[in-house]
């Protein structure tokens, strides 16, 4: 156990309060995954106008189901499928309620977070998918419509001719690293042992993940989150990532604060990484912090996977983690910022194994976190 890291801490913690009682909260805030500025813009003038959290993370979430708003990665027309399909995923929570709505591999529907929240409003299920989702969504009034686009018809035809790569198949014939299908499977005894580490996607990176992850707190203090994408680019038909599951694409809570994942989506979502990250927020880590242990314990298992996630607490700080980029941007507007602005995270480079000082650092930590609550608590109420 570090004196001088404890003492740092404690430091670092009373700016907080000081910066809380003496110049005002940081809330309400807006953040989300990667420099998608316009979706942060959006949820911060929902806020602004007195909207809700749940209000800001859907509108603002849906600026980059637009075509060309964002990125090719959420929305429709890019991204398709084997069959040149374009599918998309999207949740959103209330972290209040805990209530939660999400829709998986949903086909013919562009407003995929707006159909997650009427899944959220209008049923009490969590989670639709395919063909019964797009009925769903019918019925609840949203327009069914093609969701190609010239240009996601040009990336299937080149994918085509680059013969099905890549690709994201295994253990089947003809070879999927060469070949189009169809495919076959390879009968266990004839096939070599696949390691868990290769099952990483090597495709994965800041053109071709999952998500756009949003976490909203009003000025009420009520906390949001929600995800939104189309899915790993020329994926298996029917494959749903990481995005419409609650605590792996997204996760909040109204006493600690949220987070968002975003990357390789099939590996992340084993490791449930935003509701990882707010326990370690509960704990008493620092949104930062608590963001780089959650990647941390991904790669103890897949030490090639490419991932980011962020994090934002009740009092409006916030930070991120990644693993597999150079650097994770991300974006925040707030009560503090003038203008929305772009944070960039360096990128942690291999697995750390925490010690059993580290653990009992973390105690300290947790009590000094503790301790500056009480501090605001006594100063707001007393």
């Amino acid at each position: 156990m570090s004196a001088p890291s404890i003492q740092k801490y404690f430091l670092a913690k009373l700016v907080v309060v000081f910066i809380y009682v003496y110049i005002g909260n940081t809330i309400p805030i807006v953040v989300n995954t990667w420099p998608f500025t316009e979706a942060t813009i959006k949820g911060w003038n929902v806020i602004a106008n007195n909207g809700s959290a749940l209000d800001a993370v859907e509108q603002g979430g849906s600026v980059c189901e637009e075509f060309g708003k964002c990125a090719t990665s959420v929305g429709y027309g890019a991204d398709p499928d084997e069959i040149g399909e374009t599918t998309l995923d999207a949740m959103i929570m209330d972290g209040t309620s805990h209530d939660v709505g999400a829709v998986g591999d949903l086909r013919r529907v562009k407003s995929a977070l707006s159909v997650a929240r009427a899944v959220l409003e209008y049923t009490t299920h969590t989670f639709l998918v395919g063909e019964s989702a797009t009925n769903f969504a019918a019925e609840m009034g949203f327009s069914v419509v093609d969701l190609h686009s010239n240009f996601s018809t040009q990336q299937f035809k080149s994918w085509r001719k680059a013969n099905c790569q890549p690709n994201y198949r295994q253990n089947v014939a003809p070879d999927p690293t060469k070949s189009c299908g169809p495919y076959q499977p390879v009968k266990r005894r004839a096939r070599r042992q696949v390691e868990r580490s290769s099952r990483v996607s090597p495709w994965v990176d800041e053109n071709n993940h999952d998500t756009i992850g949003l976490i909203a707190i009003d000025k009420d203090g009520n906390i949001a989150g929600g995800t939104t994408t189309n899915g790993m680019n020329h994926k298996v038909p029917g494959r749903v990532g990481d995005s419409p599951v609650a605590g792996a694409g997204a996760y909040v809570d109204k006493d600690i604060g949220g987070a968002a994942g975003t990357g390789d989506g099939d590996v992340m979502m084993r490791f449930l990484p935003a509701y990882q990250t707010v326990s370690y927020m509960e704990q008493g880590l620092t949104p930062a912090d608590a963001a780089e242990r959650s990647i941390n314990r991904i790669l103890k298992y897949y030490p090639t996977f490419s991932g980011a996630v962020v994090a934002v607490n009740l009092k409006g700080d916030h930070g991120g983690a990644c693993h597999g980029f150079d650097l994770f941007p991300y974006s925040v507007q707030s009560a503090q910022l003038q203008n929305v602005t772009v944070y960039n995270v360096t990128c942690i480079k291999k697995y750390v194994k925490y010690s059993a000082s580290d653990r009992k650092e973390s105690n300290y930590f947790n009590l000094i976190d503790w301790i500056s609550r009480f501090i605001l608590y006594y100063t707001q109420n007393v």
